[in-house]
């Protein structure tokens, strides 16, 4: 018993401690080195002077091996054990010296297409090869970009691509390297028939959201596009594509979609602010799918200062590609701003569909009700007929850097056919992002629209043109921009709409962490009729926030050299920048 308690005091006794200091390096460097070499994994608990000694011997070999997938093979290397008592201190002085370059790369795609449009992702991919010739060599870099071309063979149908030859040739004398990289495309497979398993929808229903045809060659696009949407329509919970490769035959490969019913029913409800509206409650109740046919129904209300509305909307989505519906509506609109009070009911059908890239719709409007401008009222009745072409592009509509969007719409309305007087109305809103640099982004916004009336005094407030607002000239507080009449008992001419419009925007943010950044802006143009056009300047900052439930934009904006604006006005922004 004695010698088993001096054993175990000795044991005790040769217990130590040890620490890793690296120096001569980058702080990345320093961190690479410290999880290789092995020494430093006993850092945080006791270790024998034996083991201290073995692992410090083994530093060096894991030193150079830790700096070879940066490119530095060629390292002087230089160290030093102390003990303080019971603690060692290993020092590792390391020179990475100058890194390997590439000297030759010899990268090769057998069997693809030279004329081929679809062939550009995996031309950019060979062309954004890295590391490149005279670059320092980086095997993680070197990693990607092999990476990058299969997944780009890949996304364009060739299935069965092979990397014949991956070599990297090091030569440490001259501290240069050679890459040779050898890839056989293969057979381009197609496109074949399409299974659903899973839904709540017969087969030939869930062919409409299919955006290809049998025999069209293998995209993976394609298939993001199909996933997208299926999310779109609310329908399902779950929905996974992917290509059954197991079941191809003949360059032939079948498409397998996994689904499961998303909740059928659907209530929300909440509290909002924005600064055209005042604060408001929203809610509504959608039944996702009505039928086997995949109807839809939503009801909707907002109660706010300045706005209250009811609305619901009927869909029927028709069979085909094109996301083809005719969709019905009705809407209640109470709106009390200080340019306008309207009360107004309208009730809607239209076809919507895609058409070469755009959504177009068309469809009838009948809207009837009281309003009253500039303490004018007036009362009006109108059927007209409405077209509408809308299209947007994104890189990432959560968080854009290259983007844009269009919105054309056309409408006309003859006096004696259910209309109280004679209008066409064109109008045009387009936006475009453009990242600069790593945190920044520019914004350019413009709208456009000009009518033709017979009575002015009969169009209701949301078919005449005003500027102000957030998404307008910030800086003017809503629909306070436009053509002004004088009324009686006000010192100030009252706005009442314009036949004309014509608004542009310029906008810079930096970002100074992925969640918040600033902006400044400037935003001009006026909303007029005939040739008056007198030019309203709003310029500004803004705080942005990428909140969980989508962009925050708050504004400060001020009119410029303006007779009937001065101060500061706020502007609150939440949704989408598309």
């Amino acid at each position: 018993m004695l010698a088993l308690l001096l054993c175990l005091a000795a044991s005790s006794a040769s217990a130590a401690r040890v620490n890793v200091t690296v120096e001569g390096v980058s702080p990345e460097l320093q961190t690479v080195i410290l999880g290789a070499v092995e020494l430093h994994q006993y850092a945080s608990r006791e270790v024998s002077r034996a083991q201290v000694q073995r692992l410090y011997r083994r530093a060096e070999r894991q030193v150079r091996s830790a700096l070879e997938p940066y490119g530095y093979y060629n390292p002087t290397f230089t160290s030093k054990l102390d003990q303080d008592g019971e603690t060692y201190t290993a020092r590792l002085q390391v020179d990475a010296g100058p890194a390997v370059t590439i000297t030759r790369l010899d990268l090769e795609i057998e069997g693809l297409p030279t004329d081929d449009h679809a062939m550009r992702s995996v031309r950019a991919a060979r062309s954004a090869f890295a590391p490149g010739q005279g670059q320092p060599l980086d095997h993680a870099l070197y990693e990607r970009s092999k990476a990058a071309i299969h997944a780009a063979l890949i996304g364009v149908g060739f299935l069965d691509a092979k990397l014949e030859t991956h070599r990297v040739e090091v030569e440490r004398a001259s501290n240069s390297a050679h890459i040779t990289l050898l890839w056989k495309a293969g057979h381009r497979h197609r496109f074949a028939e399409t299974g659903f398993e899973g839904g709540q929808f017969p087969s030939a229903f869930m062919q409409r959201f299919i955006p290809w045809n049998v025999g069209d060659y293998y995209s993976q696009n394609k298939l993001l596009e199909l996933q997208q949407r299926l999310v779109d329509t609310g329908y399902f919970s779950i929905s996974q594509v992917q290509p059954d490769i197991e079941h191809a035959a003949d360059d032939n490969v079948p498409i397998a979609v996994m689904l499961a019913p998303a909740k059928r029913t659907v209530y929300t409800g909440g509290l909002f602010v924005g600064t055209d509206t005042g604060f408001g409650l929203r809610g509504g109740v959608e039944r996702r799918w009505v039928n086997k046919r995949g109807h839809k129904l939503r009801f909707e209300s907002i109660v706010a200062q300045r706005l209250k509305t009811l609305s619901s909307l009927y869909q029927i989505p028709l069979p085909g590609q094109d996301n083809h519906s005719f969709n019905f509506g009705v809407t209640y609109r109470d709106e009390n701003t200080d340019t306008s009070e309207s009360q107004t009911f309208r009730l809607a059908a239209n076809d919507s569909r895609t058409w070469h890239g755009w959504t177009r719709t068309f469809g009838l409007q009948f809207l009837t009700g009281d309003f009253t401008v500039a303490q004018q009222k007036g009362n009006t009745t109108l059927l007209y007929p409405e077209i509408s072409l809308s299209k947007k592009h994104a890189d990432d509509f959560n968080f854009p850097r290259k983007g844009w969007s269009l919105t054309l719409v056309g409408r006309a309305a003859q006096e004696g056919v259910l209309a109280d007087t004679s209008f066409a109305q064109i109008g045009a809103d387009a936006k475009w992002i453009h990242g600069l640099g790593e945190h920044g982004r520019f914004i350019a916004r413009g709208s456009a629209g000009i009518t033709q009336v017979g009575g002015f005094d009969k169009l209701p407030p949301e078919l005449r043109f005003f500027a102000g607002g957030d998404r307008s000239i910030r800086g003017y507080s809503f629909q306070s921009v436009g053509p002004r009449i004088a009324v009686e008992g006000e010192a100030t001419p009252q706005v009442i709409g314009g036949e004309r419009l014509l608004v542009g925007s310029a906008e810079y943010e930096h970002y100074f962490s992925p969640k918040w950044g600033a902006a400044a802006f400037v935003d001009a143009g006026d909303a007029f009729s005939g040739k008056d056009f007198d030019l309203k300047i709003g310029a500004g900052l803004g705080l942005r926030w990428r909140s969980p439930v989508g962009m925050v934009r708050v504004d400060l904006g001020t009119p410029i050299s303006d007779t009937f604006a001065s101060g500061v006005e706020l502007h609150i922004i939440i949704g989408p920048d598309l």
